[in-house]
């Protein structure tokens, strides 16, 4: 989430539906699903396809799959069967029992209390409510009647187990949350007991109500709330509240403008909901409750905007110099302390000094160029660890915001120097690869795209689409680093033959118009079978860069479908060209430092032709390149076919050879049938 990057992604085939919520099996990573209610389905992360990982049909509908840490995954059926998914996978078609009959399954969780997995699921029958305790390893089931309130219902539960007894909250349509205590240890063989409820929070404030719609449980004295904040005579309003069940206060509010989903997920101290089409990430710390606190008399006295339990940067319009976009996290601890993400997915606390730099940075907001940039740099020159990245975070901030209130203020070679010296990642300095791309800074691109771990595949497609673009006679007077390009590209300047490799089979470069630049460049680059490079070596180290950046085939496939034509043919000759360079070699690899593998090479050549199978068919342009790499493939499947046919030849002889005494001098021959 921190590197804004998807890691992976499975599709169900159309028709079927997933079920119920993807859970991860803690002990064995492995990912586990349920579609059209009674197919199972478990994967790894190095499975592609569902259609060929682990299936098996259960006998009844799954309800929902819950993973615990230390007790492996528990399945809960719609009828009421619980089962651990070691003892489900023994047998799938083993006979579940229906313990609810006509009730529906509202809610459920699953905890540990020390070695012993425990169920908690709430049902609905008849505006009835009941709640069902499971242990597995006891084989012990309990249910519960909720006791009713009068015009309200229950919208949405939680729970949490502590010292022998569970805490059911429950948020009821009237606006105001109960609690439901439930012993852990039950003596009694009652079937069906009344669980007394007890008023725990009434969700108003200054002549607000909210309305909520789900909510989270951060401590013994705190609780989150998604809803709808209704003033009288004022159209409702999606916010994200947090409250003070001791001192019945609301801590802290925001509104979100762009809606939710009505869902909102606490894990270890993050905040999880969906924000308009974002998913968004907020970091909290509870406090030690306190009626100073409840009232909102510890805020600090220089930043009477933020609450102390939470910063709500993530979700503001506001440019400060320490804080991220809209769809990244950020945290503020209670001394107003920003984190920032470090290039190793870590969150790096930032030391009560990080302060006085966001306030340097806001001094320095009309300083001189020159007075800004020493200061930067002397700011640099002091950081230490731990708030190392993000002080560079901060002073690359502040440079791009310079940059966005005055277009004629482009810092280039101090961003360079940064990005060349610094270790960071695209999610510390999101901004800065858009200002680069706008102004076509290409040798910053490269860097950037060679250094950062977690560009996402929009910005990766930019650059490609700007590399493609630019003229060669414009590349020739900029700098980029050739260092991926000039150990394999031969070039021809006006007659004049520069051979910058010998290649192992050897051949003759000869002098060529590029038919794809013509009016940009004379240049000619040759491979062996005859087939001219069709950029030069500028643009063709700016192409490498884009091989090399990591990505997601789902998420940039979307994007390279918009390639105009010509730019995808141009591509696709480059990256056939390198496909052939690879070939004349014996172990397949392109010498230079970081020159692209053939394996990057392949993908990106599937991935285009994906995207543009049918443009390429139709364009006249584009026929003998296709013809061409269809022979050529042709050519290696049929080599490496027979090369297949007469391998266990080989390797006998192989075997032969070792058992032979190397000092006896002997002819043999050898018939490979």
């Amino acid at each position: 989430v921190s590197d804004q990057k998807p890691l992976g992604c499975w599709s169900v085939k159309h028709g079927q539906i997933i079920t119920c919520p993807v859970v991860c099996n803690f002990e064995t990573h492995e990912y586990i699903a349920v579609h059209d209610d009674k197919v199972l389905r478990i994967w790894k992360n190095k499975d592609i396809n569902l259609d060929k990982v682990f299936k098996a049909t259960l006998s009844a509908d799954v309800y929902r799959i819950h993973s615990l840490s230390n007790g492996g995954p528990v399945v809960l059926f719609k009828g009421g069967g619980v089962r651990t998914l070691d003892v489900l996978l023994e047998a799938p078609q083993q006979e579940i029992e229906n313990i609810i009959s006509d009730e529906v399954i509202k809610w459920s969780e699953a905890f540990m209390e020390g070695q012993q997995p425990v169920l908690i699921f709430a049902t609905e029958k008849d505006g009835d409510f009941f709640v069902y305790v499971q242990k597995l390893k006891m084989n012990s089931l309990h249910k519960y009647k909720l006791e009713q309130q009068e015009l309200s219902k229950p919208l949405s539960f939680t729970a949490y187990i502590k010292n022998q007894m569970i805490t059911l909250l429950c948020l009821y349509s009237n606006d105001a949350v109960y609690k439901v205590l439930i012993p852990l240890q039950q003596n009694t063989e009652e079937e069906e007991q009344i669980l007394s409820k007890s008023l725990l929070l009434n969700l108003s404030v200054s002549g607000s109500v909210l309305k909520g719609t789900s909510f989270a449980v951060l401590d013994k004295d705190h609780i989150a709330v998604l809803g709808s904040l209704a003033a009288s005579g004022e159209e409702p309003k999606e916010c994200l509240t947090i409250w003070n069940t001791k001192f019945q206060t609301l801590q802290t509010s925001k509104e979100l403008p762009l809606g939710t989903s009505g869902q909102l997920w606490c894990y270890e101290e993050k905040f999880f909901f969906t924000h308009g089409k974002v998913l968004t990430v907020i970091m909290y710390k509870c406090e030690t409750s306190s009626l100073a606190a409840a009232v909102g008399k510890l805020k600090d006295s220089q930043t009477p905007d933020v609450s102390s339990f939470v910063n709500w940067n993530t979700l503001g319009d506001e440019e400060l110099v320490v804080s991220f976009q809209s769809q990244q996290s950020v945290a503020l601890k209670s001394e107003s302390k920003m984190t920032l993400r470090s290039k190793r997915n870590a969150v790096a606390k930032v030391q009560p000094d990080t302060v006085s730099v966001g306030q340097l940075l806001l001094n320095l907001k009309d300083a001189p160029t020159t007075v800004f940039e020493e200061e930067l740099r002397q700011l640099m020159s002091k950081a230490q660890m731990p708030d190392f990245q993000a002080t560079i975070g901060c002073v690359i901030t502040a440079l791009i915001n310079r940059c966005k209130t005055n277009p004629k203020y482009y810092p280039r070679n101090f961003l360079l120097q940064i990005v060349q010296t610094r270790d960071l990642s695209y999610s510390l300095c999101p901004d800065l690869m858009a200002v680069a791309l706008e102004k076509k800074d290409v040798h910053l691109l490269q860097i950037c795209l060679q250094r950062f771990p977690d560009i996402p595949e929009e910005i990766t497609y930019a650059c490609l689409k700007v590399f493609l673009s630019i003229s060669e006679a414009y590349l020739q007077r900029i700098d980029v680093n050739l260092e991926s390009v000039i150990c394999y590209i031969d070039i021809e300047f006006n007659n004049k033959e520069v051979k910058t490799e010998i290649v192992e089979n050897g051949f003759n470069a000869e002098r060529e118009q590029d038919i794809w630049d013509t009016k940009i460049t004379k240049e000619t680059h040759l491979t062996a079978d005859g087939e001219f490079c069709p950029v030069g070596p500028q643009k063709a180290a700016l192409l490498n860069a884009v091989l090399h950046s990591a990505y997601s085939e789902t998420f940039l496939l979307p994007h390279l479908k918009n390639l105009p034509a010509q730019q995808a043919v141009l591509f696709l000759r480059y990256l056939y060209y390198l496909y052939v360079k690879c070939s004349e070699k014996i172990n397949t690899t392109l010498p230079g430092i970081r020159s692209p593998t053939i394996n990057q090479i392949m993908d990106w050549m599937c991935l285009l032709l994906d995207a543009h199978f049918t443009v390429m068919v139709m364009l006249p342009e584009a026929k003998q390149l296709l013809s061409n790499l269809h022979k050529f493939v042709r050519a290696q499947v049929r080599f490496y076919s027979e090369l297949n046919k007469i391998e266990g030849s080989l390797r006998e002889l192989q075997r032969l050879n070792h058992q032979k005494d190397p000092h006896t001098y002997s002819i043999e021959v050898l018939e490979l049938i």
